[in-house]
């Protein structure tokens, strides 16, 4: 007699024809993992042959493989009329007296084993699901909070039934399955509460890059199905995964989503209304929906679950709001990025002109895309997109996959980087900016648009159609140079991108762009937080939510931009130049004009090391210190070399580096290098002076020309004279360059100058330079240009 009903515990991968990937995987970590620490909650599964013999028997196969054999799936309209039809003759026939009679037994024996009446998530698990060569994310149903026997035996019938939903039948044709090939299984699984705690999905790498070396977490509060289905904006967390294993802090962002609502129980018993939908009280939104112990104890069992399986994954996890535990509820290989063939062809999209902003989000890939716009707001609209349509819309779910392929580009006013519509539009290559709010309020139909994933985690939907490029480089065999290429990388959100790009390391990463982008608010300013008058207290709040104080929330997020920049270069060094903001960007934080002088010319007034030295800013530079520090000691990122900026007199060398030692960042401790940036005249006609108090020197070219040439380079009327090729910029570079040689002390240079002229970047390497720091964009084609090549 067939088996109909096997408990997780019997189960293993070598069950994937059985009893679906899914129900496999719960098996084999239950059986293998429980040990090791990873936490699966208890249940049976249905087998394939309960399946077949179910639709066998009731004479369902035949009619089914007829109906779908003539249907023509990009037939949107009649693929929903023909799957509805199939699904409701499934859910009417009754399940086979053996089948039944299994259920039965193994449900009343956990309800046995609980000591009383249990709630149950009944799951589906497609026989070809979530092989190497299959993603059937969220095609066929999950049912959560099942209580009764009566209410599981129906819900097994709607699992069963939801092979044939719309999105699933387009897939199977799509990716070439026969229909009879694929049976489902239906999972019983214990619930965990995470009603009244939290839930969410991780993946084992980056999902936008495929970077490896990291757990990317998604979180909110509720059942999980609001982060599934991307009803909900969820917060996101990244852990590097080396930092983890050396028993160190190793949380590397932190980004707090809006988590509006919650999917909780219901008292109502009956199928189909055990869960409803609340809002998230407006307190609970602006903290975090786990804390960082959590964060890395969800890490901790990704970390298990990867090693055992030996290759990304991606995994479901909830934590039990009674018991405060975490637990895994669904763990398989994730489909997308280790899928992709691995190439040395690097894509990089880049639009070539600007234009205004309408709407932005959490961008989905690194596309871009562009079109007419087509808002729709109903599933039944589907019909509606045509090819190269931008579909914008509240939410999908995987109902939609069938229009999906038709679109452009995809935008939605919920949702997170690990919902079915970000998964969907992956495996599709098409870009996806999720998470807006408003999108469907301010995008007409009809409104051309661009949309670009290209400039980082913030999707931006541009007014119009913009021109784009896409550059393709090879990097297969990159010729060997006298010198080290490194990159200029201020953006956190591409590092985990540039880091694929041939380097030897950062050798510029500007600290204003973490303090503009991702703090947004002067230090002052939270150093001082009673005293802001209540407007800027407001702003302030809603920013700072999730972090311990005003204070706290800076040297977090200065220490989060630095420590990704770290790990996803680590090994290589990664220069960090400490804040040179000038008075008037500093004036524009919130709060700043309140603390900020008015210089008729910024550009060489109070920055750099004379702020750090002055009475008044140095509480303000102590953060950066804390931040470096915690970066660097705490997390064991120790490939993070710091860099001081506009360093007018040897005078002020010695102090800023008698602060930084007071500060606990004191040279050659923990391996620490200084490093001065040379962009001075005065630098390099002493530099024998400066360089007693530095590692070495690197090069800054744009204040080095200006101030050579005396010119403003904020100034229209004479940039035409601004060329860092100029005699005397390059005499002073030449001073420079043969200082730090004759001392045996680094040398780099991080300026504009070698991306813009690569045979600038030539006369360096003559020069006998050590680093030449580029943009990203330029890496491949001045590495190819200075060997000889073409590029």
């Amino acid at each position: 007699m067939q088996e109909y009903v096997i408990g997780f515990e019997s189960l293993g991968m070598h069950d994937v024809n059985r009893v679906g990937g899914k129900n496999a995987s719960l098996g084999e970590m239950v059986k293998h993992l429980a040990k090791l620490g990873v936490r699966v909650p208890g249940g049976f599964a249905t087998t394939a042959a309960a399946f077949v013999d179910f639709l066998e028997q009731s004479g369902l196969r035949q009619h089914i493989n007829e109906r779908l054999q003539s249907l023509n799936i990009d037939d949107v309209d009649t693929l929903a009329k023909v799957g509805a039809e199939i699904r409701q003759q499934v859910i009417d026939t009754p399940l086979t007296k053996p089948l039944e009679e299994a259920i039965t037994k193994a449900y009343q024996e956990m309800v046995a084993e609980a000591g009383g009446e249990i709630s149950v998530a009944v799951r589906s698990s497609a026989t070809a699901e979530d092989l190497p060569d299959a993603s059937f994310a969220g095609q066929q149903e999950t049912f959560l909070n099942v209580r009764g026997l009566d209410n599981v035996l129906l819900a097994v019938k709607h699992v069963f039934a939801s092979l044939f939903n719309d999105r699933a039948i387009a897939y199977r044709v799509h990716q070439g399955f026969a229909h009879s090939d694929v049976a489902l299984s239906a999972g019983i699984q214990r619930m965990v509460r995470s009603d009244i705690g939290a839930s969410g999905v991780m993946f084992t790498l980056d999902t936008e890059s495929g970077f490896p070396d990291v757990v990317f977490i998604t979180a909110a509060y509720g059942l999980g199905e609001t982060v599934v289905q991307g009803a909900v904006n969820p917060d996101e967390f990244y852990v590097h995964k080396a930092t983890l294993q050396a028993n160190k802090p190793a949380i590397l962002r932190r980004n707090r989503g809006s988590k509006l609502i919650k999917m909780i129980y219901s008292d109502d018993k009956n199928y189909g209304k055990a869960t409803k939908t609340i809002d998230v009280p407006a307190e609970q939104r602006l903290t975090f929906s786990l804390t960082d112990a959590e964060v890395e104890e969800l890490a901790r069992q990704a970390l298990i679950i990867e090693k055992h399986y030996q290759r990304p994954m991606d995994i479901e996890w909830a934590k039990d709001g009674q018991d405060g535990k975490v637990y895994i509820v669904q763990a398989r290989p994730e489909t997308v990025k280790s899928r992709q063939t691995k190439s040395n062809v690097l894509e990089r999209y880049e639009l070539k002109q600007s234009g205004n902003i309408l709407v932005t989000g959490r961008s989905i890939g690194q596309k871009i895309g562009a079109g007419k716009v087509r808002v729709i707001k109903d599933v039944k609209e589907m019909s509606q997109v045509q090819t190269g349509d931008v579909l914008v819309t509240d939410m999908t779910d995987p109902d939609w996959e069938p229009v999906m392929k038709r679109a452009a580009a995809i935008v939605t006013n919920r949702g997170g980087r690990t919902c079915h519509a970000a998964i969907i539009a992956r495996e599709l290559g098409i870009p996806a900016v999720v998470g807006c709010g408003d999108a469907t309020q301010i995008l007409k139909s009809g409104q051309e648009v661009t949309v670009s994933c290209a400039e980082g985690d913030t999707g931006l939907i541009y007014e119009g159609i913009l021109a784009f490029e896409v550059k393709r480089s090879d990097t297969a065999t990159m010729p060997p140079l006298p010198f080290k290429i490194m990159m200029n990388v201020g953006n956190p959100d591409r590092a985990f991108d540039f880091a694929q790009i041939p380097n030897a390391g950062v050798g510029l990463a500007r600290l204003e762009f973490i303090i503009n982008n991702m703090i947004g608010i002067h230090p002052k300013v939270l150093l001082n937080f009673e005293e802001q008058p209540e407007e800027v207290k407001n702003k302030v709040k809603e920013r700072i939510g999730g972090y311990a104080s005003p204070v706290d929330f800076y040297v977090e997020k200065l220490a989060e931009g630095v420590s990704t920049l770290a790990a996803a270069f680590y090994p290589q060094p990664v220069i960090v130049r400490l804040s040179d903001f000038k008075s008037n960007e500093y004036a524009n934080l919130i709060g700043g004009d309140r603390y900020e002088p008015h210089e008729e010319n910024p550009m060489i007034g109070f920055r750099g090391a004379s702020r750090y030295i002055a009475e008044s800013f140095q509480d303000c530079f102590e953060l950066e210190c804390r931040a470096m520090r915690k970066v660097r000691d705490e997390m064991g990122l120790t490939n993070v070399e710091l860099m001081i900026p506009f360093v007018r007199t040897v005078e002020g060398a010695r102090k800023v580096v008698n602060i930084l030692a007071k500060n606990g960042l004191e040279r050659g401790k923990n391996g620490l290098r200084l490093i001065m940036m040379c962009e001075l005249p005065a630098n390099a006609l002493l530099a024998d002076d400066f360089l007693q108090y530095f590692d070495g020197f690197s090069i800054g070219s744009n204040d080095m020309t200006q101030l050579a040439l005396g010119l403003d380079r904020d100034s229209g009327l004479i940039a035409h004279l601004f060329d860092e090729r100029n005699p005397a910029v390059k005499a002073l570079l030449h001073l420079a360059i043969q200082a730090c040689r004759k001392a045996g002390k680094y040398i780099g240079i991080c300026g504009q100058g070698p991306s813009d002229h690569p045979d600038l970047a030539r006369w360096l390497m003559d020069e006998g330079i050590e680093s030449v720091s580029l943009n990203p964009d330029t890496v491949v084609s001045t590495w190819l240009y200075l060997a000889g090549q073409n590029s």
